[in-house]
């Protein structure tokens, strides 16, 4: 078997804190990509069951995910629930989008596109580490 993989959420250190922070206090129960990115780098995407030991921005391990559910919808479908469940800003799908859009047009390999398809992803935190 092999070890999960780690990853830090966002693109920034301060990003990493930030969303790590929603998730360990239990606002943050999900998250999304852009499925582009996974396909450009040639990854699978994660499926139900799947493990991850989440950093902070420093790099260190904090956490360990499983994925409970995976929807891969256009941008456009990506529901108010979801939004309420990834915890940033006011919760919103409205505030949800605009902070979406702005990620990917900054970071996706593919930038932002209205139909773009995203990787709705649903967790739970099996353990959380000390930070050190």
């Amino acid at each position: 078997m092999e070890p999960p993989e780690a990853w830090a959420f966002g693109a920034t250190p301060e990003q990493a804190d930030d969303l790590l922070a929603l998730v360990l206090d239990g606002t943050k129960t999900a998250t999304a990509s852009a499925a582009g990115d996974y396909e450009s780098e040639g990854e699978p995407f994660p499926a139900v069951g799947d493990l991850s030991i989440v950093l902070d921005g420093a790099g260190v391990s904090r956490a360990v995910l499983e994925v409970s559910a995976i929807e891969i919808v256009p941008f456009g479908d990506v529901t108010a629930e979801h939004a309420l469940a990834e915890g940033e800003d006011d919760r919103t799908l409205a505030s949800w989008r605009r902070i979406h859009e702005q990620f990917w047009a900054d970071h996706s390999v593919h930038g932002f596109a209205p139909h773009m398809p995203v990787v709705c992803e649903r967790f739970r935190v099996l353990h959380v580490g000390s930070p050190r």
